[in-house]
């Protein structure tokens, strides 16, 4: 078997003792590896127990010249703080940064007619594969990719080569694939395997980097009373590893609800959560379960602009959050946003489409900043006031009267009316 996978036989999860003896057991395979690139998360999975993993992978390579790049996309490259929080004991001289319009090489296209078939025929262009130029490097002896399998709102369910091909991919992957996804509709593939853009990386992997040393190692991870656990720990080199890590997502990240939500307020941690191109996942993540007419709340303490990229920034706050139409319009009529159609695919991701309202309680944007780009605005203080975080539990509250669910962190799961799940409809 190219894979192994071990799942948590108790309610507190896997212990690090359980995951170390697989790390060491896998690795033990590599012999002198010499040059060793990990490719781990970035701040925005900082649940993932990532940290813990990479230490792992460190100490069973003791005389190997280790590299660690996070899989960062288009994201923010970590400060140094970030790192010193989520990958604590890891030397920040190992850590070195993904430039997604740089540093990557072209290694060929997925052709358009495999795209309009895995797409129904919504989406019919080729997408460019490309990837940092160190995952091509011979002198890597081994490139060691962690990730956490969780609902996504661009691929269905991350990670995997989800990793290679947008956290450490170029524009033509990421802008090819957010697009893909967000024309097919995410509600029809979060939570899901097997989705249009699982086959398009599948097609680039098995097409363009057999040659590339790589290694796997997936996490689940779920919330119990103490915080995040591990729920199934996967390694090796197999489509199948994936495949079987979805499962245990869907069984503890998936939350089914009889009904649907009148009004959600969801938490952002500050230290996680920077800009709404990540915050968004509250919508994302909770769209299924918010009624026709209900209402979203987010309280997110640590935003201060839009976009992680300033590029991707501008274009957010030129065009907005506008629906699905709109945003597809824009994209015929305006060069700028079909350059970059990672943005119009953000962009429709985090519209509402008139269905239900999104209220942003932002720590550092402006009233007039929030309602620009077609959100509501609370005061920080207002809804931290009404709705204490620190106060609420996971689930069904009562405040002032008036249920609310509320949503601790929404990046460790799926909420969603199992009717709305279970009767979505592709391109819809």
């Amino acid at each position: 078997m190219n894979y192994e996978l071990i799942a948590a036989g108790t309610p507190t999860g896997l212990t690090d003792g359980e995951i170390r003896a697989q790390v060491e057991k896998w690795l033990a395979r590599y012999d002198n590896p010499g040059k060793v690139l990990i490719l781990p998360p970035d701040i925005s999975r900082l649940n993932s127990h990532a940290g813990a993993v990479v230490r792992m992978i460190i100490r069973a390579l003791p005389g190997a010249e280790i590299e660690v790049m996070p899989a960062l996309g288009t994201h923010t490259a970590m400060t140094g703080d970030e790192t010193d929080r989520m990958y604590p004991g890891v030397p920040r001289s190992l850590f070195v940064e993904h430039r997604w319009r740089e540093d990557v090489v072209h290694l060929g296209d997925v052709p358009g007619e495999f795209v309009r078939e895995v797409s129904g025929g919504l989406v019919d262009h080729p997408i460019r594969v490309e990837i940092n130029r160190r995952l091509v490097d011979p002198a890597y002896g081994l490139i060691v990719s962690v990730g956490q399998v969780v609902p996504h709102e661009v691929v269905g369910m991350a990670n995997y080569n989800k990793n290679i091909f947008v956290g450490c991919g170029g524009s033509g992957m990421i802008n090819g694939s957010h697009f893909l996804g967000a024309v097919y509709g995410m509600e029809n593939m979060m939570g899901r395997d097997l989705t249009p853009v699982h086959r398009v990386f599948d097609y680039a992997e098995e097409r363009f980097c057999g040659r590339i040393p790589l290694l796997y190692a997936l996490t689940v991870t779920a919330p119990d009373a103490t915080g995040p656990n591990v729920r199934s720990f996967a390694i090796g080199r197999d489509r199948a590893m994936f495949s079987d890590s979805i499962k245990v997502s869907q069984r503890f990240n998936l939350n089914f609800l009889d009904k649907p939500l009148k009004k959600v307020v969801a938490y952002l941690d500050p230290e996680e959560f920077h800009t709404t191109w990540i915050a968004n996942k509250s919508i994302y993540r909770t769209r299924m379960a918010i009624a026709d007419a209900g209402e979203l709340i987010v309280i997110a303490p640590g935003v201060h602009r839009f976009g992680e990229d300033l590029t991707n920034d501008k274009l957010i706050r030129k065009y907005g959050y506008i629906g699905r139409r709109k945003v597809l319009e824009s994209v015929g009529n305006n060069p700028d946003l079909a350059e970059n159609l990672s943005v119009a695919a953000h962009l429709i991701h985090g519209s509402p489409d008139g269905r239900f309202t999104v209220t942003y309680a932002p720590g550092h944007l402006t009233r007039e900043e929030t309602e620009s780009v077609g959100f509501k605005y609370l005061p920080l203080e207002e809804a931290t006031a009404k709705y204490d975080p620190a106060r609420l539990r996971p689930g069904f509250n009562r405040v002032g009267g008036e249920e609310i669910y509320f949503v601790p962190n929404p990046a460790l799961g799926l909420w969603a009316d199992r009717s709305r799940f279970e009767n979505a409809a592709p391109g819809r």
